[in-house]
């Protein structure tokens, strides 16, 4: 809670701040174009795994200066991080993928099908996806994440998840205090 949260007046509203981990208002409500071959990706596996019990958020930031395509939170617990790419230059300009290791407990890269596969490092898993679906083709080994580093990872979750959907539902909200 807020440290001043005893001092709100009865139907005070205050502005709530967008922290770090979530799109900023104004990339929320503008139009949004055609998605990009690393969005369909991203949808594929979103998909598939909601399939497998999983939920997932899009554009995470576990950590300043990090941001991860897919976040997925698994039925027991367990947290996944998905990077898409879509070509071979997409992923040779990836130069933070091993600084996101630290905050799962299994890492994956999602590729199409006509990606280069043997450009994946060996110690990651592989999901193969489209715009429709998604299948894990080699599972990423598992290092599970330290208890107060899982905690932390659980509640950026939820709370970039229901900032997504307070905007989602009220577009109008000022979520740059939250």
């Amino acid at each position: 809670m807020p440290d001043d949260w005893d001092d709100w007046e009865e139907g005070e509203r205050r502005a709530v701040l967008l922290p770090d981990d979530a799109l900023s208002a104004e990339a929320l409500s503008r139009p949004r174009a055609a998605p990009r071959p690393g969005e369909m990706l991203a949808r594929g596996v979103c998909r598939h795994l909601l399939g497998h019990g999983f939920v997932t958020v899009e554009e995470f930031v576990p950590a300043s200066g990090l941001r991860v395509d897919v976040m997925a939170l698994g039925p027991k617990g367990e947290i996944w991080i998905i990077e898409c790419k879509s070509s071979r230059a997409d992923f040779t300009s990836d130069h933070k993928w091993q600084g996101y290791l630290d905050y799962c407990d299994r890492y994956f890269w999602a590729v199409d099908a006509a990606f280069p596969l043997d450009l994946l490092p060996e110690e990651t898993g592989v999901i193969i996806a489209d715009g429709y679906d998604a299948e894990i083709v080699t599972m990423a080994p598992e290092t599970k994440l330290p208890g107060a580093r899982r905690k932390v990872m659980l509640q950026k979750f939820a709370r970039h998840a229901a900032l997504r959907w307070h905007k989602a539902r009220d577009p109008a909200i000022n979520l740059s205090s939250a």
